[in-house]
């Protein structure tokens, strides 16, 4: 075999204009102790807050989250029981991010972005950080646009916007995560994206969302991003921020898009543990003192971003567990403060019967009628009042006095609003459907209706509506206003219907 000289020659001559002289220098440093999550490194002093780092033998990343004067506190991001104590680390010059895109939506992820639906891997080329300053004032455009929920009660009496952060705030098993699980639901046709984060679930209440999810067919827009119970106290306290980066490229796309913290006192509860652990000082319930700066990061990326940005919104409706119905406690006083409102939901309602179980009384939304159609604005502007005025009248009333009656009257009714404003769970509504059923309810169309009877005279009235009356209901969808020639068109339907089912 006969090497030809030209050749090498030329070879040579390629080689040598090619070359690029690239000299790969990293911080490497040794793991001193390691534990709970956590690692003690010595020897990275370049390293920077935040900054990625790898545990080369075990192959597991971390972050530097606590810079002392002779070591670096990191968090480990995956199974810490595989490091061992003079293991090598090192940096990666480089934040955390995760895979955003299209390839994402559909998908049940963990925090890093690595599937756990068993689909393969995720088709996207594009990552984001995961931490990522919140746009700023002159960036926003004020909460204008509805996101409907398909809940009668947050629809009309705490409407949300899109853009807006809602708080959901309750005792365990109060119907928390049931409330944001029909506002997935009904963003079917709206073309808006969901993300659902789950913070220290149990795994099997997370595979009922999913399953749910996917009956209903809300997963062709929804991706679930999962830190369970199981999951390391570092995994646990990312996910939020994951799951917002992910949301936050339809944003910034201009599209529109819905995420879920459930819940965020898991996610504080992680944090503390953190904390406690690379021995920050405690505060408020052994609390670190910046917890409140964790949250409130977090949920200002929630926003509506002006025209010029391109008008797209993230909504948040964040999660928050009380112990007891102490509202008080640190963790709800902080995101109360933070968000936009809260939906209080209470325990004494949710055994009674009333699902969802919402206090009328202490649930507000700060953005008010800016979220809402003009024409649920009209019907439900006194229902908040009036069902109030209820609570109030049937606490009087169980105290035996004899009744006027007016105020029998007013009673009557509010059981009959109380009755109407029940929903079952996966059923969200219509807007419109729900115009029609309250204006029917506060006009006095429902008093002669006996109560066990409002479920079906809704029923059938909204069977009616879109059997008989279907162009008056396009005709209202198209305006989303009450002119007084669509009042006479519904009073006369009602008017009919009514006639129908009180005789049967």
């Amino acid at each position: 075999m006969k090497f030809n000289s030209d050749e090498i020659a030329s070879v040579l001559r390629q080689e040598i204009e090619q070359y690029e002289s690239q000299i790969d220098v990293r911080e490497v440093g040794t793991v001193l102790e390691v534990g709970d999550g956590i690692a003690r490194v010595y020897g990275l002093s370049g390293v920077m807050a935040g900054e990625m780092v790898e545990f080369t033998k075990a192959g597991v990343t971390g972050l530097a989250f606590n810079l002392e004067e002779n070591s670096v506190g990191v968090i480990i991001l995956g199974d810490f029981l595989k490091i061992n104590e003079g293991d090598e680390v090192r940096t990666l010059g480089q934040l955390l991010s995760v895979p955003v895109g299209d390839g994402v939506i559909g998908r049940v992820l963990d925090p890093l972005g690595n599937p756990l639906d068993g689909k393969g891997p995720v088709a996207s080329n594009e990552r984001r950080n995961v931490e990522i300053l919140a746009p700023g004032v002159a960036q926003r455009h004020p909460v204008c646009e509805p996101l409907q929920t398909g809940v009668k009660a947050i629809d009309a009496m705490t409407p949300i916007g899109r853009g807006q952060r809602e708080l959901v705030i309750g005792d365990r098993k109060t119907g928390k995560t049931a409330v944001a699980l029909d506002a997935i639901l009904n963003q079917k046709e709206s073309g808006v994206r969901c993300f659902y984060v789950a913070v220290g679930q149990k795994d099997s209440s997370v595979a009922g969302v999913v399953n749910v999810l996917e009956r209903y067919g809300a997963m062709e827009y929804t991706t679930v991003i999962v830190a369970g119970a199981s999951s390391p106290a570092p995994v646990q306290y990312v996910a939020p921020y994951a799951g917002t980066a992910m949301a936050e490229y339809f944003m910034h796309k201009g599209e529109h898009a819905l995420i879920v913290y459930d819940d965020l006192s898991k996610q504080a509860v992680a944090y503390r543990q953190l904390s406690l652990l690379m021995r920050r000082p405690p505060g408020r319930e052994a609390y670190p003192g910046d917890v409140f700066y964790c949250h409130s990061r977090l949920l200002e990326r929630s926003s509506k971003l002006s025209k010029e940005l391109g008008g797209g919104s993230l909504t948040s409706l964040p999660i928050i567990e009380t112990l007891e119905g102490e509202v008080s406690a640190y963790i709800p006083t902080n995101v109360i403060s933070i968000t936009d409102g809260q939906i209080y939901l209470q325990p004494d309602l949710f055994f009674s019967g009333v699902r969802p179980a919402m206090n009328v009384g202490i649930s507000v939304s700060r953005v008010g009628g800016a979220a809402q159609i003009k024409a649920m604005k009209k019907v439900a502007g006194g229902l908040r009042l009036d069902l109030a005025a209820f609570r109030e009248l049937e606490a009087f009333a169980q105290l035996g006095t004899e009744l006027d009656p007016a105020t029998q009257r007013r009673l009557d009714r509010g059981y009959r609003m109380v009755e109407l404003l029940k929903q079952p769970q996966y059923k969200p509504m219509h807007v419109i459907d729900q115009v029609i059923v309250i204006y029917a309810g506060t006009k006095g169309f429902l008093d002669e209706v006996p109560v066990n009877k409002v479920r079906d005279w809704e029923a059938g009235l909204l069977a009616f509506i879109h059997n008989r009356k279907q162009d008056l209901w396009d005709e209202l969808n198209q305006r989303k206003d009450l002119t007084p020639e669509l009042i006479a068109g519904i009073e006369g339907a009602l008017n009919e219907f009514n006639k129908g089912f009180l005789a049967s």
